[in-house]
C-alpha cells in the first residue's frame, strides 16, 4: 500500500497530493461545476420575486370581487364602534353576540388580508425545509469498480491522482470522503489482522502524515452480506488543526477497498452523523 508523496506542480487537474493535503485542492468555480454537474446545479427554493406575485396575485383577486368604492355602504358609526371594540372580546367574552361576529367576520378589509396571509403560508410552505435539504445524499455506483456509497449534496467530484474518486465540501476544506483500491492476493479482510492492528497501520502508514500526531479511537468488524468490513474511527492532530475521521475497508475482487472520511475537530458534532452515514453506505456491488 504506497502512499502518494509527490506534491502537483500544475494548477491542472488530476492534481497529486496525499491525503493529508486534499484540503489544499482548489475548488471547482461555479461554472465547471455546471458543466460537471448540469443536472444537480438546480434551485433549492422559490425566488423572492415568485413569492410576491404569488401573493401579490392573491390579494389582488380577493380586492377584485369587492364593490367599487362609490357603491360601498360605510357601516353606521355604532357598528364601527362595536367593530374595534369587539375584535378582541369575541374570543374571550361570552357576551359577544352573534351579530358583532358576523360584522367583524365579514369585513371586506378583513377578507383580503385574511386571502394575502393565506397566500403567504402556502409560499412558505411550498418552501423546501432547509433541515432536510442538508440531508440529503447522492449514490455513487460504480458496478465496473465494484463498490458504492454516498455522499452529502453540495459536496464536488476532485480529481487526485491515486484516488479512484473524491468528493469535497466547497466551503469546509477538511470535509471530504475518498475511495481508493490496490490489488492484494488475500480474499478476506480478516486475513490481514484483528480490526485494530489494522486500522492503526492504515492510519499510520497511508490516512496521516508521519509528522502528525494520530489516536484510533474505535475499530470493529461488521458483516454486510456475508462479507467482513473493517470500521474504524480516529484523529489525526497537524499544529493547527485536528482531523476526525472515519474509515472502512474491506477486500473484495481480488482489491483492498479503502474509503476515508472525515471534518476538521471544531465540526466534528455536527458532521458526525453525516459522516457515519457515508461510511456505513459503503459496500461491494456485483461487478458487471
Amino acid at each position: 500500500m504506497g502512499r502518494v508523496l509527490r506534491c502537483a506542480q500544475s494548477a491542472q487537474p488530476p492534481y497529486t497530493l496525499p491525503v493529508w493535503q486534499w484540503h489544499l485542492l482548489p475548488v471547482p468555480s461555479r461554472v465547471e461545476q455546471k458543466k460537471r454537474n448540469p443536472v444537480r446545479t438546480r434551485s433549492l427554493a422559490l425566488s423572492a420575486s415568485q413569492a410576491m406575485a404569488a401573493t401579490g396575485t392573491a390579494v389582488s383577486t380577493a380586492a377584485a370581487s369587492l364593490p367599487p368604492r362609490g357603491l360601498r355602504q360605510d357601516p353606521p358609526s355604532s357598528l364601527r364602534k362595536r367593530h374595534c371594540a369587539a375584535v378582541r372580546p369575541l374570543a374571550a367574552s361570552p357576551t359577544a353576540t352573534s351579530g358583532d361576529a358576523a360584522a367583524v367576520e365579514s369585513s371586506p378589509r378583513r377578507q383580503v388580508l385574511v386571502a394575502g396571509a393565506a397566500a403567504a403560508a402556502a409560499f412558505v410552505s411550498r418552501r423546501p425545509n432547509q433541515a432536510a435539504l442538508a440531508a440529503e445524499y447522492l449514490p455513487v455506483i460504480d458496478r465496473k469498480a465494484g463498490y458504492s456509497f454516498v455522499y452529502p449534496f453540495g459536496w464536488q467530484e476532485v480529481a487526485v491522482q491515486g484516488q479512484d474518486k473524491v468528493y469535497k465540501d466547497v466551503i469546509e476544506p477538511l470535509e471530504s470522503v475518498s475511495i481508493n483500491m490496490i490489488q492484494t492476493t488475500k480474499e478476506d479482510i480478516r486475513d490481514l489482522g484483528p480490526p485494530d492492528q489494522v486500522a492503526e497501520a492504515l492510519i499510520r502508514k497511508v490516512l496521516a502524515p508521519p509528522t502528525q500526531k494520530t489516536k484510533l479511537i474505535e475499530a470493529k468488524e461488521n458483516d454486510i452480506d456475508g462479507r467482513a468490513y473493517y470500521t474504524f474511527e480516529f484523529t489525526a492532530q497537524a499544529p493547527n488543526f485536528t482531523r476526525h475521521a472515519l474509515g472502512t475497508i474491506t477486500i473484495a475482487n481480488g482489491k483492498f477497498y479503502t474509503l476515508a472520511t472525515g471534518a476538521n475537530e471544531r465540526r466534528w458534532d455536527k458532521m458526525k452523523d453525516r459522516l457515519h452515514k457515508i461510511v456505513d453506505s459503503f459496500k461491494i456491488e456485483t461487478k458487471v
